[in-house]
């Protein structure tokens, strides 16, 4: 093989996304609206060094048009939020693309994103998951509560088992 195509190769290799994505968002300065990218800390901390190797842990204050992009090469994608509306300790379900965009504001929720996903690759997105993660307090300047901490914990545990399953 020639220098030109071993570079190449090499290039492919250091350009290829992890095939895992977990994306947790939320404001940490509101309690409970910091689950997500306390998730995401956590759970780096949980991985041993051969999973970090396939998991991407990405954490924000919102999911935005760009994060589209995020998606691409993925086998599988975790998004992780706070919910007010989940049951205790936290729902896993699947997301599908909205049929229609959200336009009330530049921040997405994951199925407009997985729309936005379908128009730019014209495909459909990788299987994605949305982990919602039972919060009570959301108040500026709150502590993350009691009740948000355990649910985490239980969530955390669920997604060590989602991100051994490839």
């Amino acid at each position: 093989m020639g220098l030109h195509a071993a570079g190449r190769g090499l290039k492919a290799r250091i350009c290829m996304p992890a095939p895992l994505l977990v994306f947790g968002w939320g404001n940490a300065s509101r309690g409970d609206d910091a689950l997500g990218p306390l998730f995401v800390q956590r759970l780096t901390d949980m991985l041993d060094a051969a999973q970090r190797s396939r998991v991407e842990l990405l954490e924000e204050y919102q999911l935005q048009v760009e994060h589209a992009l995020d998606l691409v090469g993925r086998e599988r994608v975790l998004f992780v939020d706070a919910s007010v509306e989940a049951a205790a300790p936290f729902v896993a379900e699947p997301v599908l693309a909205a049929e229609a965009a959200e336009a009330a504001s530049h921040a997405l929720a994951p199925a407009a994103l997985l729309r936005v996903y379908r128009q730019l690759e014209g495909q459909a997105a990788p299987p994605c998951t949305l982990l919602a993660i039972r919060g009570e307090r959301f108040g500026l300047g709150e502590s993350l509560s009691d009740a948000a901490a355990s649910n985490l914990d239980a969530a955390l545990r669920w997604a060590h088992a989602w991100v051994g399953e490839s």
